[in-house]
C-alpha cells in the first residue's frame, strides 16, 4: 500500500547527518549521569566539529573541568522536526558519541561514533565520510520552502499527487510535503490509521532556491500532464458526500 519510504536520488548518509547538524536548532548532550537541552548553543564547523557555548553554572562545563585530562565522554543528540505539522513529525535523529574539551565557556565535541536513524532504519556513518561531507545546499531554507508550499500553495501538492502510484494513495486523508533536497521533495500521505511517505526525485540536483524553483516547475508541468489518480478521485466523492 505504499507505507514504506521510496529514496530515489536520495542523499547519502554522512550528507543527510551533516544537513540535521546544520539545520538543527536545538541539542541534547548526556554526561556524567546527567542531561542538559541546549538552544541555540551550537555551531558546526567545516569538518563537522560541534562547539557549544553553554552557561557558566552549566553541569556540563563542570564536568569537563574535573574529568581526566579535562575531556568528559559525551553523546550529542539532534532530532530533524518536520516543519509542517505532519504525523510523527521527528524525521531523523543524530546521536554522536565523543569527547569534550573546555575552553572557557566553549565545549569542543570531537565525535567518535556517528548514528543516523531515519524511518529506513539506522545507519553507522563513517567518520571521514562525516568530515569530508557538507550539508545539503538547501538544508537551512528548508523549513521556510516547505511550509510557503503547504501554506500558500495546496493546490500545487494536490497536483503533484499525479506523479504518485494510485496505490499510495488508496485511502488517504491528507498529503503535506514532509521534506525537500537538492535530490528531490518528499510527500507524507496520511491515512486513517496510517501514514507512508513517496519520494519525489529531479531529473537533476538543485544546489539553490532558484535552481530548486525551476526543478519544481519541470514536476508541477508533468503532473499537470499526467491523469487524476483514481484514488484521489474517490477521496474528492466521498468528501463531496
Amino acid at each position: 500500500m505504499g507505507d514504506s519510504p521510496t529514496w530515489t536520488a536520495a542523499p547519502a548518509a554522512a550528507e543527510r547527518a551533516r544537513s540535521v547538524l546544520a539545520a538543527a536548532w536545538s541539542c541534547a548532550v548526556t554526561a556524567g549521569g546527567g542531561r542538559e537541552e541546549f538552544v541555540g548553543a551550537h555551531t558546526v564547523g567545516q569538518d563537522g566539529t560541534v562547539v557549544l557555548d553553554v552557561p557558566a553554572d552549566s553541569t556540563l562545563l563542570a564536568a569537563a573541568v574535573c574529568a581526566p585530562r579535562g575531556e568528559p565522554s559525551a553523546v550529542l543528540e539532534f532530532a530533524d522536526v518536520s516543519p509542517v505539522p505532519v504525523r510523527n513529525r521527528i524525521r531523523a535523529r543524530l546521536w554522536m558519541a565523543g569527547w569534550f574539551s573546555a575552553e572557557g565557556e566553549r565545549l569542543t565535541f570531537r565525535p567518535t561514533r556517528i548514528v543516523l536513524r531515519q524511518t529506513s532504519g539506522a545507519v553507522v556513518v563513517d567518520l571521514d565520510d562525516f568530515a569530508a561531507a557538507a550539508p545539503d545546499p538547501l538544508a537551512t531554507a528548508e523549513a521556510g520552502l516547505l511550509t510557503h508550499l503547504a501554506d500558500c500553495h495546496s493546490d500545487a501538492v494536490e497536483r503533484l499527487t499525479r506523479l504518485v502510484e494510485p496505490d499510495s494513495l488508496y485511502g488517504a486523508v491528507r498529503v503535506q510535503p514532509l521534506a525537500v533536497d537538492r535530490h528531490g521533495l518528499t510527500l507524507r500521505i496520511e491515512r486513517a490509521r496510517a501514514h507512508g511517505d513517496v519520494r519525489l526525485a529531479f531529473h537533476r540536483p538543485a544546489d539553490t532556491v532558484a535552481e530548486l524553483t525551476e526543478r519544481m516547475h519541470i514536476l508541477l508541468t508533468r503532473a499537470s500532464a499526467a491523469s487524476c489518480p483514481r484514488a484521489l478521485q474517490r477521496q474528492r466523492t466521498d468528501g463531496d458526500g
